[in-house]
């Protein structure tokens, strides 16, 4: 029995889920797919509706590590803390979000606005403090620069230029570093969020179905994100103008209503767009318009 048991623990699907500044857009992003986590402000676990599937809050820094030991079956963290953690795991998707747009971070080296530093190349034998230091180290070595790393603990634009000379830090809009009075020089990493999973739970035919299922359903939620479902109807000889309004997301779907003079369409557009297309798509004789939101969409 204990056996049998063991054999439905080890079925179960474990997910890291990054805690932190990713830990908000992570968990509303598995409810927009349909398997919200609940969390507990005093634990590491989070529940799912499915049985089949626990989540636990880990650090983006330390996702990779705990995947490739085999600790979780599959984690979402960044691609920076991947390459900066040197180990294999398998890439299962790209899932470009952030913790307050859609886009991509960037590691950028950053000085301060009234140094006289203007490149990579002068700040040879000065240091440089950053949380990414295998990969900084890495891009002033590919350059042939002499400078030394320094690991910071944290609020690393305060330490240019009493503690170092220039420093190497995420940014998103770039608002953080403007005001700590810093300027950027060059990029070092663009960065965007990954799920990954482990090699011997991606062999596994049942968790590799599982991870695909998790990973189909969470670019379906994010494809959905601010796109929205337009349905109308229109007379068979008005047809052309409506389609040529239309910025479809592949080629609408047309269907024939049981009036044969009329036909039905439906159709994905960005929402920022239905403001100017409703209007035209009434002038083009449309009728019976709406528009609906969406949940998430499978290409």
């Amino acid at each position: 029995m204990s056996d049998f048991i063991s054999g439905l623990i080890d079925k179960k699907l474990r997910i890291g889920i990054p805690k932190g500044s990713l830990q908000e857009a992570t968990l509303q992003l598995f409810a927009r797919a349909g398997l919200p986590a609940y969390t507990n402000g005093r634990s590491y676990f989070a529940t799912t509706a499915d049985p089949e599937i626990e989540c636990m809050l880990i650090r983006a820094q330390e996702m990779a590590r705990y995947v490739e030991h085999g600790a979780i079956d599959a984690g979402l963290t960044g691609l920076d803390w991947i390459i900066e953690s040197g180990l294999e795991v398998v890439t299962v998707a790209d899932l470009i979000y952030a913790k307050r747009s859609r886009g991509k971070v960037r590691w950028v080296l950053a000085v301060p606005e009234d140094s006289s530093f203007q490149r990579a190349e002068d700040l040879s034998d000065r240091i440089i403090a950053t949380e990414l230091v295998n990969v900084t180290r890495n891009y002033f070595l590919q350059k042939d620069i002499e400078v030394r790393v320094d690991f910071s603990w944290g609020a690393t634009e305060v330490k240019a230029p009493t503690l170092a000379d220039a420093i190497v830090e995420v940014t998103e809009t770039g608002s953080s570093l403007r005001a700590n009075r810093l300027r950027i020089l060059e990029t070092v990493l663009e960065s965007n969020t990954q799920l990954i999973a482990n090699k011997c739970a991606y062999a596994d035919p049942d968790k590799r179905r599982k991870i695909d299922n998790l990973a189909l359903m969470l670019q379906g939620a994010m494809q959905a994100q601010d796109r929205v479902g337009l349905m109308l109807n229109v007379r068979k000889e008005n047809l052309s103008g409506v389609l040529s309004v239309l910025p479809a997301l592949q080629k609408p779907t047309i269907s024939h209503l049981s009036d044969e003079d009329w036909l039905a369409v439906n159709t994905v557009i960005d929402e920022s767009a239905a403001w100017e297309v409703i209007p035209r798509l009434k002038a083009a004789q449309a009728e019976g318009i709406v528009e609906y939101p969406l949940n998430k969409v499978v290409l």
